[in-house]
C-alpha cells in the first residue's frame, strides 16, 4: 500500500499537469487577494483576514481536485494495468486508500504555500497579529475536510470510466452538486420545516460552520461519512470488474 501511495505521488509530481494545477490555484488566489481591486482584495478590504482564500478555494477545488484524481483509476483502465494491479497481494480497499491518501497529500501540498498568505496577513494586522487566528485555523481545517470529500468523489468518478476527461467532468459536477445542490434544493419552499434538514445534507453548510472557528463533531462526522460513502461505492465499482 505504501509503495502504491508513493508511486501515485511521484507520478503526479513528475508530470507537468501537477505543477500547472497547483500553480493555477495559488496564482488565482494570490491575484484575488493582492492584485485585483475589490472586496476580495485584502488591502482594499482593510481587515486582516483570509476570507478571500476560504471563499474562493471551494470553487477552485471543484476543478483542481478532479484534475488531480481523474487519472488515478481511469488511466489504469485505459492502459490495461488495472487487472495487473488487482491481482497483486493487496486488497481492493488498500488500493483505494492508497490512491485516496495520495490525492489528499497532493491537496495538502497545494495548501501549504498559502501559509505565506497567512503570515503576510498576520503581519498586516494593526497591531501585527490582530486577526481571528481561531477562525482562520478552523477554516483551514474545514477546507482540508472539504478537500478530503472532493478527493473521495474524484476517485469514484475515476473508477467508473477509462476516459480521464469524462472522469474530470463527472467529478466536477458531483462536487458542485454536493457543495451547492442541497442548499439550492432546500431554498425552495417545498419541504416546509424540513428545509434545514435538506440544506444540512450539503457540504457547504458544514464547511461554513467549521469556518467560524467552532469545531463541531457533527461537522467532522458528516465529512467522514461522505468520504467513506464515496470510497465504499468506489470499491463496489472496482469489484464489479471481477463479476
Amino acid at each position: 500500500m505504501i509503495a502504491l501511495l508513493s508511486k501515485e505521488i511521484r507520478s503526479f509530481l513528475s508530470s507537468l499537469i501537477g505543477y500547472v494545477v497547483i500553480g493555477v490555484f495559488l496564482l488565482l488566489v494570490g491575484l484575488l487577494m493582492w492584485v485585483f481591486p475589490g472586496e476580495l482584495n485584502v488591502i482594499d478590504y482593510g481587515f486582516a483576514t483570509l476570507d478571500t482564500l476560504f471563499y474562493v478555494a471551494p470553487w477552485v477545488f471543484m476543478f483542481l481536485i478532479p484534475a488531480i484524481t481523474m487519472r488515478l483509476f481511469a488511466e489504469e483502465k485505459r492502459s490495461g494495468t488495472i487487472e495487473l494491479l488487482l491481482t497483486k497481494p493487496i486488497s481492493d480497499i488498500q488500493i483505494i486508500l492508497a490512491k485516496y491518501f495520495a490525492g489528499l497529500i497532493l491537496v495538502i501540498i497545494a495548501l501549504l504555500p498559502t501559509l505565506i498568505y497567512f503570515a503576510s496577513v498576520f503581519q498586516l494586522g494593526n497591531p501585527a497579529g490582530n486577526m481571528d487566528t481561531g477562525g482562520t485555523w478552523g477554516s483551514y481545517l474545514g477546507l482540508l475536510f472539504l478537500g478530503s470529500s472532493y478527493v473521495a468523489i474524484g476517485i469514484f468518478a475515476s473508477s467508473i470510466t477509462s476516459n480521464q476527461i469524462v472522469s474530470f467532468l463527472v467529478a466536477a459536477m458531483l462536487c458542485f452538486f454536493m457543495f451547492f445542490g442541497f442548499e439550492g434544493i432546500g431554498s425552495f419552499d417545498i419541504f416546509g420545516q424540513f428545509d434545514h434538514v435538506v440544506i444540512s445534507m450539503g457540504l457547504s453548510n458544514h464547511y461554513v460552520s467549521m469556518s467560524r472557528g467552532l469545531i463541531d463533531t457533527r461537522d467532522i462526522v458528516y465529512f467522514a461519512v461522505v468520504t467513506a460513502l464515496f470510497l465504499f461505492i468506489t470499491r463496489l465499482a472496482i469489484q464489479s470488474r471481477k463479476w
